[in-house]
């Protein structure tokens, strides 16, 4: 299958954040082989897409959610992290069964996609539901069984198999759509020993780690009172960040815990929408990206946020350090649409596959619909992606080649019948 996109406005999201007005795309199969503009002979393509007035960039890249948890959207809103959790969130996934993990996820995989995320990283229990929901939906995830350090010895052994059973089974499966990464929750549910077990199996598997760390203060203070150090020392001191590794949240960090995420290569996954919504607080994100650090953007889960628009987060994460920093250039539009594609791609260290748009990537692209009001006049796209431009505007959504969004409408599941099936399930609730 050799196809080509023509007439298009490309924001490739390269090194230099390259935009081609009026140019063409080719991929054949799963692999962009051509950038550039188009050619004449457009008959030996065996399918020909034009995206004249389109705006075609890279697929966003949600780097932390739990995407199950779309069931509680609104369930226990307008509480602190800590209470949401231990009264409303936990009492009530402990009763979850197979149904409301696949529902969950196939309602947020379908709000995922229509709003142009094509790669997430997802961090729940049962995973393989999920792992099945990405084959058939097309998406793009690195998926990790996340392990609450609760429970009896015989509880927390079976979660760190079931954990290397899932890696064993899924890891590269769906064409390659599926990457596994290995979760201790965070610093405060799990015991150090718990960790370091789980870091044992990463390094066995080569599968990197993905973990809560230093979300609230409250966890760094329960850090300090229980082993001495910040959350961020205490992981560095149990051998954590010698494996590749990427933290969600890290909201409250010091400077000296920042220079040592530079320094062990650590990725962060700064979720703005849920940190404000949870009163978590604001990340240090321009001193992080500073001094070298790979930041990029999450939703969290559909239950702390309450969307999973990607082009949301990027508008967020630039005007929250505008203002809290009073300086218009703390975070710019071309670094907002990095850290939604190419940092993403780097903090679930896909890079050499996601993240832009350049040959021998991967075919993962979405497609804008600029005839509107609020795209116009368009002195520079990436501003508007940045600023204007919201999850609504996906027109169509590619990944791995094959289309899995078209006019708005995703063609690997069902979303009426989904739909249906969560209202259903659901009503107990109310």
């Amino acid at each position: 299958m050799r196809s080509i996109v023509i007439n298009a406005m490309i924001v490739t999201v390269n090194a230099e954040n390259e935009v081609i007005h009026n140019g063409s795309m080719i991929f054949e199969e799963d692999t962009i082989t051509y950038i550039g503009e188009s050619p004449e002979n457009l008959a030996s393509f065996d399918q020909v897409i034009n995206a004249h007035g389109k705006i075609v960039m890279p697929g966003l890249i949600n780097t932390h959610t739990h995407a199950a948890m779309s069931l509680l959207r609104g369930y226990g809103d307008d509480l602190p992290l800590q209470e949401w959790l231990e009264q409303k969130m936990w009492p009530i996934e402990g009763k979850f069964q197979e149904e409301h993990i696949r529902l969950g996820t196939e309602l947020s995989v379908i709000e995922m996609l229509k709003s142009g995320t094509t790669t997430f990283a997802d961090m729940y229990n049962q995973m393989d539901i999920v792992a099945d929901i990405v084959r058939q939906s097309g998406s793009r995830a690195s998926l990790s069984r996340g392990m609450l350090g609760f429970g009896s010895k015989e509880m927390l052994t079976q979660k760190l198999k079931d954990t290397v059973r899932f890696a064993k089974q899924w890891h590269l499966q769906a064409e390659g759509r599926v990457r596994v990464m290995i979760s201790p929750h965070s610093p405060y549910t799990c015991s150090p020993d718990f960790i370091k077990e789980a870091l044992v199996i990463a390094k066995e598997l080569d599968l990197p780690i993905h973990i809560h760390v230093s979300e609230t203060e409250r966890e760094v203070k329960l850090n300090m009172d229980r082993y001495k150090k910040r959350p961020v020392e205490h992981l560095y001191h149990l051998g954590v960040f010698d494996h590749p590794t990427l933290i969600a949240h890290a909201v409250h960090v010091n400077q000296e815990e920042i220079n040592l995420l530079e320094k062990m290569g650590v990725k962060i996954s700064y979720n703005p929408g849920s940190n404000l919504k949870l009163g978590s607080g604001i990340a240090p994100v321009p001193e992080m990206l500073k001094v070298g650090i790979r930041v990029a953007l999450g939703t969290d889960s559909a239950a702390s946020n309450n969307n999973l628009d990607m082009f949301e987060e990027m508008r967020l994460a630039s005007l929250i350090h505008k203002g809290y920093h009073q300086d218009p250039l703390a975070i710019s539009a071309k670094i907002a649409i990095q850290m939604a594609t190419r940092y993403g791609a780097e903090a679930l260290f896909m890079e050499d596959e996601i993240g832009s748009l350049e040959v021998g990537k991967k075919a993962d692209f979405i497609i804008l619909n600029t005839n509107q009001a609020h795209f116009h006049p368009m002195y520079d796209p990436i501003s508007h992606i940045v600023y204007s431009a919201s999850g609504k505007d996906v027109q169509d959504v590619f990944i791995n080649g094959k289309q899995v969004v078209k006019y708005g409408e995703v063609l690997t599941l069902d979303e009426q019948r989904i739909i249906f099936e969560v209202e259903q399930i659901v009503n107990q609730w109310r």
